[in-house]
């Protein structure tokens, strides 16, 4: 491959390097661009001049400012960059530029299970909620048996899953922040691919008590309590467990697929593992198919707060309202005192993977993971562990861990995960299809077995970003459907639910 180097915007005095070896210095560009030293795959090169204190710009906008001169086709890394300051909520713009709405995509379906409350599933679970720890191995024992000898005979349901946490009990479960993952559980509970409808394990002296959770009494049909008289040991327990999932077998057994509309659909945008590409390749792709989804009626989440606060300005601008605005800024400022609290800032973020991939600071991260966003309004903001209710582009508020977010996505009802990745993780997730969509040639060819989408074909040339992003569009829909299985589904690769509990631990 000749020398090749991508700049995303007219305004940027810096480029990544696409060839997959790097480049060494001397190696000369077709603009006439010489290289004083080697530069590795996706790393920055300078392509003018830049003084001390000069910004260094990327995506249109300055992610920081040079240490030192740095001299045109030089290495532009991240002990050469000051982090600058956050862009200031109280001087967010509000709602300044909420873009137009594009013409809807009409007739677009996907072959879903429909729910009473009127939500719809891509999968068909049967999910046993935990209420605390101390039950989780019982469970765990449980659903293996139920796998092994029940779930066979009921063909038209997926799986079988324990859905387990250590929260519960030793927690201050009145404190300030305990109502995210006390929410959290019980959406989790309820997700539409679990057919909306919740079955509970409990021990019984626990402080999230089921009643907590949901509207039941002490005759709650779906529930067991491991601490009732009638157990008499272990076998008791295991038996009850068994019993009870059968009956919601035979409920789910009953479940087909019907055509849905894709305004039944709730897909979630996460990136992990995430490299400089990122933000040129796999974001944007998954951004256009955003956009048509947004079109087509569908909700799609966003969220990783720390992943997003250096483009807070750009994000509270394209709000659908000043009061979306408004919200975006309370859970951003939130996140700010947080991290506050824990001696921390959003400069904790990047990974040794991150940097390795050519990402210098958080403000770069940040400015290429909005591109997931697309370009339409945002038309509303839900807390960590709350139902989205909304249709549209939506900002789920969340850490940036890739386990915790997807564990509140899932809360918020995500029916189908599309998650991008540079360095490349096996993640997945149970209660969700996870689509996969690398943002290097070279992560898809060496993992042809894990990525389901190869986006890095935009940095070549080989393929555009709207190209990417319909065939995207259309592997949602095929994976909503049960058309086509993802990677992390073949293989079976769940990672568990993992809450965000912000409040004390007693």
């Amino acid at each position: 491959m000749k020398p090749l180097y991508v700049r995303v915007n007219p305004l940027d005095n810096v480029a990544i390097v696409v060839n997959p070896e790097g480049l060494s210095s001397g190696s000369v560009f077709e603009c006439g661009l010489v290289l004083k030293e080697t530069i590795p795959q996706a790393h920055k090169v300078a392509l003018v001049d830049i003084a001390p204190d000069g910004e260094v710009i990327r995506y249109g906008q300055a992610i920081g400012s040079a240490r030192r001169a740095i001299c045109r086709g030089s290495w532009v890394r991240e002990e050469l960059l000051t982090l600058p300051e956050p862009p200031a909520l109280d001087r967010a713009p509000f709602a300044a530029a909420t873009p137009v709405p594009a013409p809807p995509l009409e007739g677009v379906t996907f072959d879903g299970y429909r729910n009473a409350d009127g939500s719809a599933g891509t999968k068909n679970i049967l999910g046993i909620t935990t209420t605390v720890q101390c039950v989780a191995p019982t469970v765990e024992f449980a659903v293996r048996r139920i796998k092994a000898e029940i779930l066979p005979r009921y063909g038209g349901v997926d799986d079988v899953i324990a859905i387990t946490h250590p929260y519960g009990c030793g927690v201050a479960i009145d404190a300030p922040g305990a109502e995210i993952p006390i929410r959290t559980i019980r959406n989790l509970a309820l997700h539409p691919n679990l057919g909306g409808e919740a079955m509970v394990v409990s021990l019984g002296c626990e402080k999230l008590q089921p009643a907590r959770l949901f509207a039941i009494g002490e005759d709650a049909p779906w529930m067991v309590r491991l601490q009732d008289e009638q157990y008499g040991g272990f076998g008791d327990m295991v038996a009850a467990i068994m019993a009870l999932a059968e009956k919601r077998l035979e409920k789910l057994s009953r479940r087909t697929r019907v055509p849905c509309p894709a305004s039944d659909l709730v897909v979630g945008l996460q990136c992990g593992g995430s490299d400089a590409f990122s933000g040129v390749t796999a974001n944007p792709a998954v951004g256009h198919a955003a956009d048509l989804l947004v079109r087509a009626g569908a909700t799609v989440m966003f969220s990783e707060v720390t992943e997003v606060r250096d483009a807070a300005h750009l994000l509270t601008a394209r709000a659908a309202d000043a009061d979306v605005a408004r919200a975006l800024v309370r859970e951003l400022a939130w996140y700010d005192a947080y991290l506050a609290r824990g001696g921390a800032d959003r400069s904790a973020n990047p990974t040794p993977g991150n940097k390795r991939g050519g990402l210098a600071n958080i403000v770069e991260k940040a400015l290429g993971s909005v591109a997931k966003a697309g370009t339409t309004a945002i038309m509303a903001v839900t807390g960590p562990g709350e139902r989205v209710t909304s249709k549209g582009l939506v900002f789920a508020a969340t850490p940036a861990s890739d386990f915790v977010c997807g564990t509140l996505q899932a809360a918020a009802g995500m029916t189908v995960h599309v998650f991008t990745t540079g360095e490349g993780t096996p993640y997945g997730l149970a209660m969700a299809p996870v689509i996969k969509v690398a943002s290097r040639t070279t992560l898809a060819r060496r993992w042809p077995d894990l990525i389901d989408v190869d986006a890095g074909r935009i940095a070549t040339g080989d393929a555009t970003i709207e190209e990417v992003g319909r065939e995207i569009f259309e592997l949602i829909l095929d994976t909503a459907s049960g058309r086509k299985r993802t990677w992390s589904d073949r293989w079976g690769l769940h990672n568990a639910p993992s809450l965000f509990n912000p409040a004390p631990v007693t």
